[in-house]
């Protein structure tokens, strides 16, 4: 998947336009694009539909119009692309209750080394985490972690003819903590491999 560029970009007025309807295709693409590991814990895996959305907003949010600011978001939001051998996903953990949340962000720290994938019976595939920044410190782990999973060649190839795709967490605090990808969200993640 090649790297959005301002010329992907539309203009603040042009976004203006464009916004409600592009946001409802967008919302229901994302929708596709999720997998749930029980009830907190959801990847949402980006392409250049969800990054395109995430730029335009932030162009919108932050009212830059100028062309050093708008390549800083670009610069930004482009490593979040997959690059056809791998997937990249937003990792979630998401607690409507205040109190709730601060517990188990302290009981979940270090989850974001212990997600994984697995192609039928392969080897589990660990994601990298946080390439940008440490989300975590020595009392918690942040709600927001970013993972890119590297997938091989005969992963991809198992994928394509049907072998299962499973994601986990090996962590208590997450129940059930796997589950088998069903489409319309494994099409969409295969669709993702060159």
């Amino acid at each position: 998947m090649a790297d959005l560029t301002r010329a992907d970009l539309w203009s603040l007025e042009q976004y203006a336009e464009k916004r409600p309807t592009f946001r409802a295709q967008v919302m229901a693409h994302k929708k596709t694009r999720e997998v749930c590991i029980g009830p907190n814990a959801r990847l949402c895996f980006e392409d250049e539909t969800t990054i395109r959305y995430q730029i335009q907003e932030m162009l919108r949010v932050e009212r830059i119009f100028e062309a050093e600011g708008i390549q800083e978001e670009l610069d930004s939001y482009n490593p979040l692309l997959p690059e056809g051998k791998n997937l990249k996903a937003t990792f979630m953990l998401e607690y409507g209750d205040i109190d709730e949340r601060k517990i188990m962000l302290q009981n979940l720290k270090g989850v974001e080394r212990q997600i994984w994938a697995q192609v039928g019976d392969r080897s589990r595939i660990v994601p990298i985490a946080d390439e940008d920044m440490e989300r975590e410190n020595d009392e918690k782990t942040s709600s927001v972690h970013f993972l890119r999973y590297e997938f091989n060649a005969d992963d991809i190839a198992a994928l394509r003819a049907g072998e299962p795709l499973t994601m986990g967490i090996d962590n208590p605090h997450i129940q059930p903590n796997s589950l088998i990808v069903e489409n319309p969200a494994r099409s969409a993640l295969i669709g993702d491999f060159a």
